[in-house]
């Protein structure tokens, strides 16, 4: 059993930057691939990185290439998304997840979910 539980949201202006974290409990943490979504309001909630165990791979949905990082920190049980060059069109709830098995794209595959931080980008 895996809990997530995100932090880092908040109100930034276009152009700007926020870190979110997601701390996980759980000795297994190392094991899991770690994924973050995005749901904005009235859509589907979408894809938007992925990190494997040790952090040596990383997969980006297009619309965040170039702008946002995923990365993880092991021994803090932690993972990250350094967002940068903050849109109006990245306001949204930003979840975490883990995987038991690989990187992945589609939210079926993903075991636990964290319970969402909100970020709103101003223009």
């Amino acid at each position: 059993q895996v809990q997530l539980v995100e932090s880092g949201g908040g109100l930034v202006q276009a152009g700007g930057s926020l870190r979110l974290s997601c701390a996980a409990s759980g000795r297994t943490f190392s094991s899991y691939a770690m994924g973050w979504f995005r749901q904005a309001p009235g859509k589907e909630r979408e894809f938007v990185a992925t990190i494997n165990w040790s952090g040596g791979n990383t997969y980006y949905a297009d619309s965040v290439k170039g702008r946002f990082t995923i990365s993880r920190d092991n021994a803090k049980n932690t993972v990250y998304l350094q967002m940068r060059s903050l849109k109006p069109e990245d306001t949204a709830v930003y979840y975490c997840a883990a995987n038991r098995a690989t990187m992945a794209v589609e939210l079926n595959e993903y075991d636990y979910w964290g319970q969402g931080t909100q970020v709103t980008v101003s223009s």
